[in-house]
């Protein structure tokens, strides 16, 4: 690829105040100015302060991509046990057994191991027919329209979906469910998101779900989940408990949905960012899973992964005392000059290796495969249909929190 590829600005990114290169550098979670365009501050902190403290909210973060690297593979120091979100860790809430996300071994890896017993590779890789006529059944509906909310009309509903039908939730059901997840996750323009007593809300929403499966089986995640077995921390065989069951179906609902839907709408912003590349895709779909990846790269949904400091530790010539609470910038790492050669040009033949937007180590995101193959059906459909479309600048609207990043609204006009 070559430098001439052309980019269309979105208005969104565009507008974002300018940065002040006279005093320290700043970064604020929570910032929404500073969200519409966080590249130049994270470029800032990798050079001037790779170890940032916040006083205002007493956490600390990394921004290079090898602090980063090695701060995930580093469990015992970085710990998962209090939560992967600054305000879950930061409220020191109770987290219930089950919770991957919030674990380290060994209780960690007994779940995951169970998990992965049943959300298998060839478990994923059989939904893509399923997955491919969830997604032509959602652009039926856009057909013949010259314009509509990419988020709202397409890239909420496909993830949505899909889970659903991986968990055996009734297809009516499902929107409501994801709703109601999803204002959890969301948050008020400067406000940090609202935690109450548990880590994992909302989780008994599930539990009709879970009852009915239990006297009707079907061929579902749900199911697999109350027959399977493990071997737990105190080395007894069990199956999981209803709580635990709950815990597991609500993270994976969660996840599998905001993350997913994110990815979605990054790839239309950036695809009617440069249209020559998005052209590429049409005329070679083939290359589809090179853009999903450099998309990850480029805007990754999840920018920045919480951890609990659980021992002192020392990074750049500071210590950093335990009890703290660490960020790890991953929308920084991705564009470390380091380790990236021209990191700010999104180009759909970049070669990738080690990307870490799904995470690295223990905690590797489980749903990473699916979401790729979620990606990559929705925009070969999607594609297929509208080879062509532009941004409406006016309505767009971003939707960040301290640990997510993506759009609210993505109202795109096609032709």
């Amino acid at each position: 690829m070559t430098e001439t590829h052309a980019e269309r600005p979105i208005a969104a990114t565009a507008t974002a105040p300018p940065v002040n290169h006279d005093g320290p550098v700043y970064w604020d979670p929570w910032d929404r100015d500073i969200a519409r365009d966080p590249y130049p501050v994270y470029k800032r902190l990798r050079a001037e302060a790779p170890l940032y403290y916040n006083e205002k909210h007493d956490f600390y973060a990394l921004s290079r991509f090898d602090d980063i690297d090695r701060a995930l593979l580093d469990w015992k120091t970085y710990s998962s046990s209090r939560g992967p979100i600054l305000e879950i860790i930061k409220s020191g809430i109770e987290i219930p057994p089950g919770t991957l996300l919030m674990e380290d071994p060994p209780a960690h890896d007994n779940h995951r191991a169970l998990l992965k017993s049943v959300f298998t590779p060839r478990r994923i890789m059989s939904l893509e027919p399923q997955v491919r006529q969830l997604c032509i059944r959602t652009l039926d509906r856009l057909a013949g329209r010259d314009r509509f909310d990419f988020m709202t009309e397409f890239a909420n509903d496909v993830p949505m979906r899909v889970i659903g039908m991986l968990l055996g939730i009734p297809e009516d059901d499902q929107e409501g469910i994801r709703d109601h997840t999803d204002a959890f996750l969301r948050t008020k323009p400067g406000e940090q998101m609202k935690v109450g007593d548990t880590a994992v809300p909302h989780a008994e929403l599930y539990a009709q779900y879970i009852d009915w499966r239990a006297d009707h089986p079907s061929d579902d995640l749900m199911t697999d989940l109350l027959r399977a077995e493990f071997v737990d921390t105190e080395g007894v065989t069990r199956t999981l408990t209803r709580p635990e069951i709950l815990t597991y179906i609500s993270v994976v609902a969660g996840a599998g949905n905001e993350t997913t839907a994110r990815l979605l709408g990054w790839l239309g912003s950036l695809l009617a960012q440069f249209p020559d590349q998005r052209a590429e895709l049409v005329e070679n779909p083939a290359l589809i899973p090179k853009a999903i990846e450099e998309a990850l790269r480029f805007q990754p949904t999840g920018h920045a992964i919480a951890r609990y400091v659980a021992r002192d530790v020392e990074v750049h010539g500071t210590t950093v005392p335990a009890g703290s609470a660490m960020m790890l910038m991953v929308a920084s790492g991705n564009r470390d000059e380091d380790r990236w050669e021209d990191p700010d040009r999104f180009d759909i033949h970049r070669k990738m290796s080690n990307l870490r937007t799904f995470g690295h180590g223990i905690h590797f995101c489980l749903g990473a495969s699916l979401a790729r193959l979620e990606a990559r059906v929705a925009m070969e459909e999607f594609l297929a249909r509208f080879p062509r479309w532009d941004v409406d600048g006016d309505q767009l609207e971003l939707s960040p929190t301290s640990t997510v990043r993506g759009w609210q609204n993505l109202p795109i006009i096609v032709g």
